[in-house]
């Protein structure tokens, strides 16, 4: 069941409905109301991968409870690697096993000999990632003593698998998300109110920005050969806003839907196409993964404490590792290394915690230092995405080398450039808000409440217009096959 369809349309009704005026007033009756829910949205989408889920929730809540009661650091450990073993397990068969197994018989195919390892003709799961990374949090966290486990089996089960988080996150942490399952929960109208406006801003980024921009993408991407390099150049701006409308726009709709059951869920996006530079870029970008793998990889590893070679060392590993997440590609990889190359400067220098706060925070528009850095560092992280969207490194390789022709400074052309001026103008729309609201939590937050009644709904009108009238029906998202 997809955000952007006519089905969750009725289902996020009929849920929250049944939440406030059914099960009202007890704790219980809402949990298990939302883990239903839950279980049939996911079921919606393969019903036989629902009892991997419930074996992945069930195993971290037990090996929980074991690490938690165990006598001695020896149990305590075996528990742990019970638990991060199986997960790991699962994950690497389903997502990894294909890679591995090809990559490793090209290895020996180079060294001359053969090897027929076969390859498993399996679907990944979705969200495979996402609520394996919640698991793993909650047992790891236990084993360090941050948390006490969740001996109620209803209310653990919801953190792994609440609906709006289920299968593209953002990726929760059991100190944030389940004092808020346990405790009571009232109504507040102008939280849902809050809730169904940044509803809206997500549908307005996924359906309006990013599924139009999709079209341009593909037919570019699809024959880089064939097109001229301001072309290709054009085609990467067109996925950098693709991804980012896909993304950001699944997790506004997650957090509003959340919203609207009395939850907060982690922010995932900061308006990171106005960072200044690549620190602040992954600051502001996936905040729940990048988040995740600092205080579960990057901080045991050492972090930045000791030499220089080890904070390179660290940050070239987490990095690697963020690419290999995302997909078992040799392109996912080369992107993450690429990531890493660019964050080398500014560790090297200390200048890796310049940018904190959000970009002209005390006027309205940036000074040219600040105009100037925004537009290099989205240059980079565009020239990334290549990588990220090729489907090979021969591709990726073709791509660049064709974009990087004489005919750079052409002015573009495909099949459909008419139609894309309108999707430009848009996008341009998406910025313009979103820099004015770069202070709040999501684009429409505040700026809508500023004015006056009628102006403040001719303006969600019009948002719902563009999506009913530019925008794409059941268009899939993006971080739904990581």
């Amino acid at each position: 069941m997809l955000f952007n369809s006519i089905h969750f349309a009725f289902f996020l009704p009929v849920v929250f409905l049944l939440y406030w005026f059914i099960a009202k007033g007890s704790v219980k009756s809402q949990n298990i109301l939302l883990l239903l829910a839950s279980y049939f949205f996911y079921a919606c989408w393969d019903w036989r991968f629902l009892f991997l889920l419930i074996f992945s929730t069930s195993l971290d809540y037990y090996t929980g409870i074991k690490i938690f009661d165990a006598t001695n650091s020896k149990q305590r450990k075996w528990w742990l690697w019970i638990s991060v073993g199986a997960n790991l397990g699962f994950l690497g068969v389903f997502k990894y096993y294909n890679f591995f197994a090809e990559s490793f018989a090209q290895a020996l195919l180079m060294v001359g000999l053969k090897a027929n390892l076969g390859s498993l003709n399996i679907i990944l799961p979705v969200g495979i990632s996402f609520y394996t990374f919640h698991g793993l949090s909650y047992v790891i966290d236990l084993y360090k003593n941050k948390i006490k486990p969740e001996r109620d089996v209803i209310t653990y089960s919801v953190f792994v698998s609440f609906f709006p988080l289920l299968v593209a996150g953002p990726i929760e942490r059991a100190t944030h998300l389940l004092p808020q399952l346990i405790k009571k929960r009232a109504f507040h109208y102008a939280k849902a109110v809050d809730g169904l406006k940044q509803i809206l801003w997500g549908l307005f980024k996924k359906m309006v920005i990013a599924d139009n921009c999709a079209t341009y993408a593909n037919t570019i991407f699809g024959n880089p050969s064939e097109h001229s390099g301001s072309t290709l150049l054009l085609g990467a701006v067109f996925f950098a806003f693709q991804i980012y409308g896909d993304f950001s726009g699944y997790s506004d709709i997650a957090l509003g839907a959340a919203r609207l059951f009395g939850i907060d869920l982690l922010r995932n996006f900061a308006y990171p196409y106005f960072s200044r530079d690549i620190a602040e870029f992954w600051r502001r970008w996936h905040i729940s993964l990048s988040s995740w793998f600092k205080d579960y990889l990057y901080i045991p590893l050492g972090g930045s404490h000791g030499s220089k070679w080890m904070a390179v060392r660290n940050t070239f590993i987490i990095f690697l590792f963020s690419g290999f997440w995302h997909g078992a590609n040799w392109t996912f990889i080369l992107w993450g290394a690429v990531h890493a190359l660019y964050f080398m400067p500014l560790l090297l220098s200390g200048k890796n915690r310049t940018n904190i706060e959000i970009v002209a925070s005390n006027s309205l528009l940036p000074n040219l230092k600040e105009m100037g850095q925004m537009v290099v560092t989205f240059i980079l992280v565009s020239l990334a995405w290549i990588i990220f969207r090729s489907e090979s490194i021969t591709q990726t390789w073709v791509y660049f080398s064709r974009m990087c022709a004489a005919d750079l400074f052409s002015i573009p052309y495909f099949l459909g450039i008419k139609q894309a001026a309108i999707t430009i103008v848009f996008i341009v729309f998406m910025l313009l808000i979103e820099w004015i609201g770069r202070q709040q939590q999501y684009g429409i937050q505040s700026i809508a409440t500023q004015w006056s009644k009628p102006f403040r709904w001719a303006f969600y009108y019009l948002i719902t217009m563009l999506i009913f009238l530019f925008g794409a029906v059941n268009e899939t998202f993006i971080y739904f096959q990581f």
